[in-house]
């Protein structure tokens, strides 16, 4: 990996502060209850850690593995399960962990499959929301940024495995 293929978009400070603030919103929207946290394997793993901690309610977690990109740069258009969900969500109320929606493909997928699971609400958290790449209309709601064109990579999000370990968010010149 040479660091000039990488311009930050977004620093490990940024970071921090909108997971905070986030975590709040959510901490008051479920504060009667409890909240069982999907995350969607691999890349949500570090933005949920950082979320639970910011949540300030009950919360179990389960992740879900999905694959739409393999290892390309471009999704695939279909998204597949890669490991079963670990969590048995029927009758509780989900919230969906996302690293990026973009195309909205593997969320409308994991939103059927947790519907059909007996959840009995699901709403849905990215780190980043890229609408203009959208191909299907999904509710995100909550979302830490908008963020616009360009591959991104980075706190938890890869490009063929390699760039997650980086604290902040990158824009990949390839």
């Amino acid at each position: 990996m040479r660091m000039s293929e990488l311009i930050e978009v977004l620093s490990k400070e940024e970071i921090a502060k909108s997971v905070t603030e986030v975590g709040a919103v959510i901490s008051h929207d479920y504060r009667n209850g409890t909240v069982a946290m999907v995350g969607a394997l691999k890349g949500a793993f570090i933005f949920m850690a950082d979320l639970a901690r910011a949540i300030t309610v009950p919360v179990q977690i389960g992740f879900l593995g999905i694959s739409s990109y393999g290892k390309s740069s471009e999704s695939s258009g279909t998204a597949t399960i890669t490991k079963e969900l670990d969590l048995d969500v029927a009758g509780m109320d989900v919230l969906v962990v996302e690293d990026i929606v973009d195309t909205g493909l593997t969320l409308g997928f994991i939103m059927d499959y947790l519907k059909s699971k007996g959840a009995r609400s699901v709403k849905v958290c990215a780190f980043l929301n890229k609408k203009e790449r959208r191909s299907i209309e999904v509710q995100v709601d909550y979302a830490c940024h908008t963020i616009p064109e360009g591959f991104l990579v980075g706190y938890g999000l890869d490009y063929a495995e390699d760039y997650r370990h980086l604290p902040g968010i990158y824009h990949l010149k390839m």
